[in-house]
């Protein structure tokens, strides 16, 4: 009996990962065996005291016994099915052919419903394949990019079976791509082997002469392997402990840092989800819209269903329109702020009507008016993940409930002397912890707040200002839905800070000149603050600019409060007297100021002045104008519409045409503007910069 109690107390059901649910299963069992061990002893005394020597032998040497078999039976069999509804969790290190019934599904295309399915026998029989590849190439490291789930879990597992070093891209761009393979890894090398480029997985097909050296295609690889004679049966065990994943992060110059993980701490990390919310991610179908090529994407987006058993779409949802076809099943939806924003946006709502949805949010954090927008229209407060690459989960949280992070059951956070989170847990290697740029205040039970970064706090004319206490008070303004400060430099550093006005916002200053808008921050603002670090410059954008895990881009906002008029993309067409070229006028270039607010329209002089601009830079006249022969302006330009400008030289005449790339019917503007006298100079002599 103590042996029993050994094992209930151990709250262990095999493969269970619902430990709270496992807890609360040994707790009732608990019970009923204490309950019966009351009235067990109290009918025993009872049988002593009623003064029947017979009953009393009879009770305590048959009755007693055969009621605690019955009892243990009726335990084994509750227990049985107990196990069979809770989460049967078998991480990647511990998967083996027999793990699962080789029709289970893997993973899905589209919607669940509509069938197209990848099983658990296609993923034993299709990694085997990727093995006998592998096994053909000495190289150490590999570098992996593949925007399909499925292939990249296939070439993902193979390559730790086969003991490769994993390098995760974070995206394929050629540039992007150079960068990594000479960024330093934590062996102090570059990520280039020895011997040449390292090898690149990816399910992508390139143009012909556009492909990257030792680039191989995973569906390829499979197919040509499809008549190869694999022995499933054969499958080599993942030591998590001896693996090297490395992900990618950007530093604080901005460009991609190595960070070596390993799939034990990726694995300890899903563990703690799985015994939090096992039984909401084992009841649904996981559809993601973040990149798997990052921390936060690889865990929710595969690893976490997949040591689950719970089937995960192929595919990341890229358009807030793609959750109205979602309505077959009950989905978990692996998301980011961005999205969220995307989708509850004010102009245009979309329509859902969802099955009881899931929602994990993470690579930002969450505004609570957004947050509060998502549970009207998903009928969900999403549950906010608190990490990063280098210390994988840290802490959750649901707004609704309060601003508060609560930290993962083996997360211990501390402070350094500056208030900045220092993080420990068995995701960290380091014994002395990790030491984020993050500042916060320890609450008594534990839980924290997070009061912004410490390098978001800059000197403005001597005076220290924290830019996230400046966005959390335009914020509580009400009037926004989204906000970033920056520190930008000209003769003298200063602020400047760019919005995304909610409904009330855009009711509010609704006829407003932009001058007028600017102005009311200027004075809410000193409420707060010393004039001397209000902002002196203001943007509206409709969106902040995000990456793919939703965290805004700093440099993109910082793009908008360049002075660019407009941008010349490229020359479709160049003679000695004339020029074509394809331009776009973006919606923050002062050519728009005052014209108009609410309804922005590219007034005439600024199309003369781009035309001039072009004619200056390419075929060699002085920007002067001296008269106007004719023109005529047919339609109105909107910032951001792709336009194609012609522009020629005769003489002293220049005559253009503004056209619609697709439809050269399609005129904007057209006609012929003078110039004076000697005002042509030999086309080279100068370089403008438009």
């Amino acid at each position: 009996m103590i042996y029993r109690f050994a094992v209930l107390q151990d709250k262990s059901i095999a493969h269970s990962a619902g430990k709270n649910a496992t807890a609360s299963y040994c707790k009732k069992v608990t019970v009923v065996w204490v309950v019966f061990f009351i009235c067990n002893g109290s009918m025993a005394a009872w049988s002593i005291f009623s003064g029947s020597g017979i009953f009393w032998a009879v009770y305590n040497g048959a009755v007693s016994y055969i009621l605690m078999g019955i009892l243990f039976t009726v335990e084994f069999i509750v227990r049985k099915k107990v196990q069979k509804k809770m989460t049967k969790a078998i991480p990647l290190s511990a998967i083996n052919f027999k793990s699962r019934d080789p029709s289970t599904i893997l993973c899905y295309d589209g919607a669940f419903g509509d069938g197209i399915y990848k099983t658990f026998k296609d993923f034993i029989e299709d990694t085997a394949r990727m093995r006998i590849h592998l096994k053909t190439i000495d190289k150490k490291r590999w570098l992996l990019y593949c925007e399909d789930c499925y292939y990249f879990l296939v070439a993902f597992t193979a390559l730790l079976q086969c003991k490769k070093e994993i390098l995760i891209s974070a995206n394929n761009s050629p540039v992007y791509m150079a960068e990594i393979r000479s960024t330093p890894m934590a062996d102090g090398i570059p990520s280039v082997d020895r011997a040449g480029n390292v090898p690149f997985l990816t399910e992508q097909v390139f143009a012909e002469g556009e492909c990257p050296e030792n680039t191989f295609n995973i569906p390829a690889l499979l197919q040509n392997n499809a008549e190869e004679k694999t022995d499933t049966t054969e499958w080599p065990l993942i030591n998590r402990d001896e693996t090297a994943i490395i992900m990618y992060t950007s530093g604080s110059t901005g460009k991609p840092k190595a960070i070596r993980q390993r799939l034990t701490e990726l694995e300890n990390d899903n563990s703690f989800a799985l015994s939090k919310w096992g039984k909401e991610i084992s009841c649904r179908k996981v559809c993601s819209t973040v990149s798997h090529h990052h921390i936060y994407g690889i865990l929710f987006s595969i690893l976490l269903p997949f040591t689950a058993g719970t089937p995960f779409r192929r595919k990341r949802v890229q358009f807030p329109e793609e959750l109205e076809k979602l309505t077959d099943t009950e989905y978990m939806f692996i998301t980011a702020p961005a999205f969220l924003k995307r989708v509850v946006a004010d102009e245009n709502p979309i329509s859902l009507q969802l099955k009881s949805p899931w929602i994990f949010a993470a690579g930002g954090v969450l505004n609570h008016e957004t947050a509060k927008k998502t549970s009207e229209v998903f009928g969900f407060w999403p549950v906010e993940i608190y990490g990063s690459t280098e210390t994988s989960g840290i802490a959750w949280r649901q707004s609704d409930k309060g601003q508060e992070w609560t930290p993962f059951d083996n997360t211990q956070i501390t402070q350094n002397a500056e208030g900045c989170l220092i993080i420990r847990s068995p995701c960290i290697k380091d014994t002395d912890g990790f030491e984020t740029a993050d500042m916060g205040e320890i609450l008594p039970d534990g839980r924290f707040l997070l009061k912004g970064r410490i390098d978001s706090i800059v000197k403005i004319e001597e005076k220290r200002i924290s830019l996230a206490e400046m966005e959390n008070r335009i914020v509580q303004s009400g009037l926004v839905s989204d906000v970033c400060v920056l520190a930008l430099e000209s003769k003298r550093q200063y602020l400047a800070a760019a919005m995304v006005l909610n409904d009330k916002g855009k009711e509010k200053f609704c006829g407003f000149e932009k001058m007028q808008i600017n102005t009311f921050w200027r004075e809410y603002l000193m409420q707060y603050f010393d004039s001397t670090v209000i902002p002196k410059r203001w943007r509206y954008p409709k969106t902040l600019p995000t990456d793919e895990q939703g965290k805004t881009i700093r440099k993109a906002i910082a793009d908008l409060f360049n002075d660019i008029k407009f941008h010349c993309k490229k020359i479709v067409e160049k003679t000695d007297k004339s020029i074509t070229v394809e331009f776009s006028v973006p919606d923050t270039s002062p050519f728009f100021d005052g014209h108009f607010p609410g309804c922005p329209i590219l007034p005439a002089v600024a199309q003369i002045d781009i035309v001039l601009s072009v004619a200056s830079q390419h075929l060699g006249t002085f920007k002067v104008l001296s008269g106007i022969r004719k023109v005529k302006f047919s339609s109105i330009i909107r910032p951001n519409i792709p336009l194609v400008l012609w522009v020629e030289k005769d003489g002293n005449n220049i005559s253009f045409k503004i056209y619609n790339p697709n439809d050269k019917a399609i005129t904007y503007s057209s006609g012929t503007l003078m110039l004076p006298e000697n005002s042509l100079y030999p086309t080279g002599n100068i370089l403008l910069t438009i």
